[in-house]
């Protein structure tokens, strides 16, 4: 071999062995450093204060308790946020004085006109206090968040039925946590945290929707997964969607479920 080829050739190794040891010197300088910071012992409070981003100033009205942010989709006065569920016409339920709407039997399902996804919902429902049914048919509504995952509203006093089905169940997935049963004609308020599910640019669910719910002031679903829609028969369903409506449903049975105070917020 010509000799200033093999020089040419050594030069180049040796080059390339002090850029390897240059960088594997650098990473461990760098690792020393962030060692060093980890185990870096603070002396003064302001050392571990995060003064910004600073949250939103959100106001809650003493009478109503509505946060300021909140969207009011009932007050008493109007169907104006809500349709049919069945061919998106006018709400044919029953508009009561007291400023609460109640169940028109067999006139459909009703649905908000506006879609949600991520949301804090408010709701007061009151069970039929006329009812002598038994089973599932005792003042049997429910919440469906997204249109197609049901919290359910039944009147479960003096009234056993499956337990995945009973009042404050995600509708055959979950048992609620407890029984919280207002008296049966009494009201009752569902305080709902939900997480919508997640899917990928071909369908796939990525991640599952959450629910966390507490009923009359008491946690009922605990952060539970919503295995997909709430079937009445058979298995969950996991078609992919985006926003959709929330719905309150006609059981069709006389249910006489009355509802009121009903708002929103958007997370």
């Amino acid at each position: 071999m010509n000799k200033y080829i093999w020089i040419g050739l050594f030069c180049i190794g040796l080059t390339s062995c002090q850029n390897k040891n240059s960088e594997a010197q650098t990473q461990d300088k760098q690792s020393k450093e962030t060692t060093a910071v980890e185990k870096k012992e603070f002396t003064k409070p302001e050392e571990t204060e995060v003064w910004k981003p600073q949250p939103k100033q959100i106001n809650v009205d003493p009478i109503s308790k509505i946060p300021s942010d909140a969207l009011v989709l009932f007050d008493g006065s109007n169907f104006d946020r809500w349709t049919s569920s069945v061919d998106s016409t006018t709400v044919k339920w029953i508009m009561n004085d007291d400023g609460s709407m109640t169940v028109k039997d067999k006139t459909g399902d009703i649905q908000t006109k506006q879609n949600f996804g991520d949301v804090q919902l408010h709701i007061e429902w009151r069970s039929n206090p006329e009812s002598s049914v038994t089973g599932q048919n005792k003042s049997n509504s429910g919440v469906f968040l997204q249109n197609r995952y049901e919290l359910q509203i039944l009147d479960n006093n003096n009234n056993e039925t499956y337990v995945n089905g009973q009042v404050g169940s995600v509708y055959k997935q979950s048992i609620p946590l407890a029984r919280v049963s207002a008296p049966t004609g009494k009201w009752n308020t569902y305080e709902i945290i939900y997480r919508q599910p997640i899917f990928d640019a071909v369908g796939n669910k990525i991640k599952s929707a959450y629910i966390t719910a507490l009923h009359n002031g008491v946690l009922i679903q605990d952060h539970f997964e919503i295995l997909g829609t709430t079937e009445y028969i058979g298995l969950p369903i996991n078609k992919p969607h985006g926003k959709a409506p929330i719905k309150l449903q006609d059981h069709q049975d006389k249910s006489g479920v009355s509802f009121r105070n009903i708002w929103v917020r958007e997370l």
